[in-house]
Order: structure tokens, then C-alpha cells, then sequence
């Protein structure tokens, strides 16, 4: 090797060493939310066949990395459940997204794209409790953190316009009609009907142009529209690309 090319080299070995390596490490998972599957139990097939044709924990990952930058890895798994339900993982900083939960929602929505719509409001609603996570946000309580993940939900849907408020109706209407649970005194979130009509609040608040008819349906509702946007964006401020 000539002394250029060995000068050459031991400025890029230096340059690498003072950048910690990282970027040049081999098969280093990327930092965001990435998306994975696992196969599914014999009875979800169906459910994992909609989700990877839909492509819906890919979608959602690409709308949430195009708008946030993470210090690490949120893996979104979807996966079979055994009817444990799609939630967050702190320890392992992972989203279980579940297949066994398309059949619960086929008993609210029965389109197929209404079912998509309701699964990826869940999925942001999870990765609002990732990012709780992440930013060590003081949400003060499970019930209050199950709500702030609702309207980060709730606004990353609005924030995709017309569409993204389609969704949003969607999966409010799938919560209004969610029949009361017996056990609800366990769940740290808001009852169906609440969390229904915080949605709607939100939705006729961000585009109350097209939804007029659910103005007196949601006159006087709190958090308004623009407490809740400028609330997470203060939050995510860190975070923002």
C-alpha cells in the first residue's frame, strides 16, 4: 500500500473511531418505528393476511418517521395476542399490534376498510404511549396517559386530512358502539362513549367545515382542538423533524 492511500486509511479509521462506529456497524437496527410480523397462530391467519396486504404497520411507521426522529428503535409487531389486546411495551419499547383483534372490530365495522381504519388509529394511539416513553412525559396517571394517547392518535390522523378524518370518525363510531365492559372499573381507559366523543370533539374542532353536522354534538367539549394539537407539539418538540 503506498503511503497516500496508508495516510488515507488512517484518517478514516480515525474519523470512524471519533464517530463511535455506529453508522458502519453491519445489520444495526434503525433507529424509528420499524415494523415486523410474526407468524401467526392458526387462528389469526386471516387477520395477519389483512394487515401485511394492507400494509398496515408499514404505513403507519412511514407517517410517523416522516414526522418524528427517535433515539432508538420502537419495533411494531404485529402478532398473535391470544386475546391479550394490542398495546406498548416499555421494557422491551415494542407495539404489539394483534391479529385476533381484527375479529372484535368486524363486530363494530364490517368494511374492510373501516376495519383498517380502526386498526391504525390503535396503532397511533400505542405509539402515543411510545413516545410518552420516550420523551418521560409527567402525562400524571394511567388514565391520563391513556387519554393523552388518544389524541396523539387523533392528531396524527387529522394531521393527513380528509382521509386521515375518515379514519378518525371511523374509530370513533367503532367506540360508540362498543357495548359497556362489566369489568370496566379495571381499565385505565376512558369509557367507549368518552373516548368517542373526544375524538369527535377533536374532529369537528381541526375541520368543523366538513363535519357541521356534528357541531351541536360536541359544543363546549374539552380539550379543544388547538389545546390538544399545541399540547403534543410542545411535547414532540424534541423529537420533530
Amino acid at each position: 500500500m503506498s503511503r497516500r492511500w496508508k495516510t488515507l486509511a488512517l484518517c478514516v479509521s480515525v474519523l470512524l473511531a471519533s464517530a463511535g462506529c455506529d453508522a458502519a456497524q453491519p445489520g444495526a437496527a434503525p433507529n424509528g418505528f420499524v415494523p415486523r410480523y410474526e407468524e401467526p397462530a392458526p387462528g389469526d391467519a386471516a387477520g395477519a393476511r389483512f394487515l401485511r396486504e394492507r400494509r398496515l404497520p408499514e404505513r403507519a411507521a412511514d407517517v410517523l418517521n416522516a414526522y418524528l426522529t427517535l433515539p432508538y428503535t420502537v419495533t411494531v409487531l404485529a402478532r398473535s395476542c391470544a386475546g391479550e389486546g394490542s398495546g406498548y411495551d416499555p421494557d422491551t419499547r415494542r407495539i404489539e399490534l394483534c391479529y385476533d383483534d381484527l375479529a372484535e372490530e368486524r363486530e363494530l365495522v364490517t368494511a374492510d376498510g373501516e376495519v383498517a381504519d380502526v386498526m391504525t388509529e390503535t396503532l397511533y394511539h400505542e405509539a402515543g404511549h411510545a413516545l410518552v416513553d420516550a420523551l418521560d412525559l409527567p402525562v400524571g396517571g394511567d388514565r391520563a396517559e391513556e387519554d393523552a394517547a388518544d389524541r396523539f392518535a387523533a392528531l396524527m390522523l387529522i394531521r393527513q386530512g380528509p382521509d386521515g378524518e375518515r379514519g378518525l370518525r371511523t374509530a370513533a363510531e367503532a367506540y360508540a358502539r362498543t357495548p359497556p365492559d362489566p369489568g370496566a372499573g379495571r381499565d385505565e381507559h376512558a369509557p367507549p362513549a368518552a373516548r368517542a366523543a373526544a375524538h369527535l370533539c377533536l374532529l369537528h374542532g381541526a375541520a368543523p367545515e366538513r363535519h357541521p353536522d356534528l357541531a351541536d354534538r360536541t359544543r363546549g367539549c374539552t380539550p379543544t382542538w388547538p389545546q390538544a394539537r399545541d399540547a403534543w407539539t410542545r411535547d414532540l418538540a424534541p423529537l420533530l423533524r
